[in-house]
């Protein structure tokens, strides 16, 4: 029989099973531990933040095995939210990766038990070089947790794996307190959007930060006309700018009203007599450069406009359409 129709001759095999069930009960596990985790946040969590908040390098997160990889993960979200941080892998440590950490940065070890032999040597040279040592451990009173100057304790709610051993809810937890972290050290920070565009210019995170002023055109490209101005040059000039649009300025340089292709329509028939004075919408619709860019399309559909004015002092400074917010793909 082949591997195939043995494997398949054992699935069939299988009793049924209610697999919805058995999913729930890891959520409800990990809702468990989650719960019981923020109502055990208290003063060394406040310790913890302002331990990395203070160093001046960065922040070196570390462990070994499931926690390795949750502490890598924990790395990345520090340094995309304003810390500065990598990870060094436990058994790396030992055979020349101590020579990462340098005096000025502070040190996240991850370790369920707390005794992860791996850990001892990074342990030992934070403790010879006054490195800071926040661990994150289920257990205070282990190696890591009692040599560290700051212990954020998990919640003792066990693994939702059956056999309680496979690392389930404990990793969840590490995952869930890593984000804590990062997002209060975001805060202290003061991190904003444009700080998290910089750190993310790629992919879609990054287009949704676009603001107007990254992709409004200005300068010459502008399509800016006075009251007094003919209708027999206005629309060549609309042509010829390509927005279908026509700002009217005032003597000030303020904008004061809009001529668009709707406002030619309803003119025909005596257009080329008029001014764009005679032919523009007042106070036209507008937006300011700050915004984010998806902001600003929500507002051209429920103004049902296909671009609009960037106005500074109530002065033009640019001009968005639609299909630059589009294009950019910063929805």
């Amino acid at each position: 029989m082949s591997n195939a129709s043995r494997a398949s001759t054992a699935v069939q095999a299988s009793p049924a099973l209610d697999h919805v069930a058995a999913a729930r009960k890891v959520l409800d596990h990990a809702r468990l531990g989650i719960d019981a985790l923020s109502a055990d946040l208290g003063a060394p969590f406040s310790a913890a933040v302002e331990t990395l908040a203070k160093v001046s390098g960065r922040v070196i997160v570390s462990g070994l095995g499931k926690s390795g990889h949750v502490g890598s993960k924990i790395a990345a979200t520090l340094a995309s939210t304003g810390t500065p941080a990598f990870f060094v892998h436990a058994a790396e440590a030992s055979h020349g990766d101590l020579g990462m950490i340098g005096a000025n940065d502070a040190v996240l070890a991850l370790s369920n038990s707390g005794e992860t032999p791996e850990l001892a040597d990074l342990i030992s040279y934070t403790r010879r070089f006054a490195i800071p040592l926040v661990a994150i451990t289920s257990k205070a009173r282990s190696s890591l947790g009692t040599a560290a100057d700051v212990v954020l304790v998990l919640p003792d709610v066990g693994e939702s794996c059956p056999l309680g051993l496979a690392p389930t809810t404990s990793t969840t937890l590490m995952i869930c307190l890593g984000d804590a972290l990062a997002v209060a050290l975001l805060e202290r920070r003061g991190f904003t959007a444009d700080d998290f565009k910089v750190f993310h210019p790629g992919g879609k995170l990054g287009r949704g930060l676009y603001k107007v002023a990254d992709l409004m055109h200005t300068g010459d490209e502008l399509p800016l006309v006075k009251p007094s101005a003919p209708m027999s040059e206005v629309v060549p000039y609309m042509t010829s700018k390509t927005f279908g649009v026509a700002g009217v300025i005032d003597d000030a340089g303020k904008l004061i009203g809009i001529v668009t292709d709707g406002d030619l329509r309803r003119h025909i028939g005596s257009l080329l007599s008029m001014t764009a004075g005679d032919v523009m919408t007042k106070a036209p619709k507008s937006t300011n450069r700050a915004i984010l860019a998806a902001e600003a399309l929500r507002r051209m559909n429920e103004w049902k406009v296909g671009c609009v004015f960037v106005v500074e002092n109530e002065k033009p400074v640019g001009i968005l359409r639609l299909h630059d917010v589009l294009r950019a793909g910063a929805v």
